[in-house]
């Protein structure tokens, strides 16, 4: 593999803007892609603030803020990742979507250039499956904050190649993560555990064991959780979580993995979380 210096992302919502920053501030010259100009301007306006929150915490100085942000090229046009290293696809968890994307960028980016999607759940290898370079393509989760969270799940998918499971490695640790080696599987590691541990928590409300307040409390103080599942859960999106035990539900074939009836009402009122202003608790 080449020496990757120049990166596209694909997507400037919450994931893909966090990981256009950490490319940015890492050094890397970052070309971030969306269908809209008004999706496009706001993930560039995240990124600025989350910059600038960083420079008032002298973690960066402004001229570090200054040239990150100059590395940073925003465009409506695929076709403008074509001079890059390495794309990470950060879209919307929805497996059509993805698939239809990966056919499309395997046939705008040269042969040589690895397709990584920031996925949480979907299957690389199918993702692979709809490219001409299965080798070439490889999960790379990150978790938000990304910013500030140090994970990455890096996924195999069943034809990746050892050389792009160590570039990608290599990368993950430039941008000052720490890289976790995961195979492909419904949900990988981190939501096949976390998921339904949400998902029963949500079962709990349901069911009238207790408020969500009782079991966040339970959580920070018996178990020492920075947040309870619930407020994990709204932070996350709560269409978001249905998505993914979807995905664990179709994959795996087991009905342990069935959503809570609860979360698939909530999400039809559309009290998706935080990012909607009610979820399991009411947001300003």
């Amino acid at each position: 593999m080449s020496e990757i210096t120049t990166v596209g992302v694909l997507g400037a919502g919450t994931m893909g803007n966090g990981i256009a920053h950490v490319f940015a501030r890492s050094g890397f010259a970052v070309r971030l892609c969306e269908v809209e100009q008004r999706f496009l301007d706001r993930g560039l306006d995240t990124i600025r603030k989350n910059l600038a929150r960083e420079v008032s915490k002298s973690k960066l100085t402004q001229d570090e803020m200054d040239a990150a942000l100059t590395r940073i090229q925003g465009t409506l046009d695929r076709s403008a990742l074509a001079g890059c290293d390495i794309i990470i696809e950060a879209a919307t968890e929805k497996f059509d979507i993805k698939r239809q994307l990966f056919a499309e960028l395997d046939t705008l980016m040269p042969a040589h250039v690895i397709l990584a999607s920031n996925t949480s759940s979907i299957s690389i290898t199918k993702l692979a499956a709809q490219t001409r370079r299965p080798g070439n393509v490889i999960g790379m989760h990150f978790f938000n904050p990304v910013p500030v969270m140090k994970l990455v799940e890096i996924i195999r998918g069943l034809a990746t190649s050892q050389a792009t499971y160590d570039t990608v490695k290599i990368l993950s640790e430039r941008l000052g993560k720490t890289p976790v080696e995961v195979n492909d599987a419904p949900g990988f590691v981190s939501n096949r555990v976390l998921m339904p541990l949400l998902n029963e928590a949500m079962f709990a409300v349901m069911e009238g064991v207790a408020t969500p307040e009782a079991i966040d409390e339970v959580f920070k103080l018996g178990m020492a959780h920075p947040m309870g599942p619930l407020t994990l859960a709204d932070f996350i999106g709560l269409d978001v979580c249905l998505d993914i035990m979807r995905v664990l539900e179709d994959g795996l074939g087991d009905p342990k993995y069935r959503p809570c009836p609860l979360l698939i009402r909530m999400v039809d009122a559309g009290w998706l979380g935080r990012k909607s202003g009610r979820g399991f608790y009411k947001y300003d």
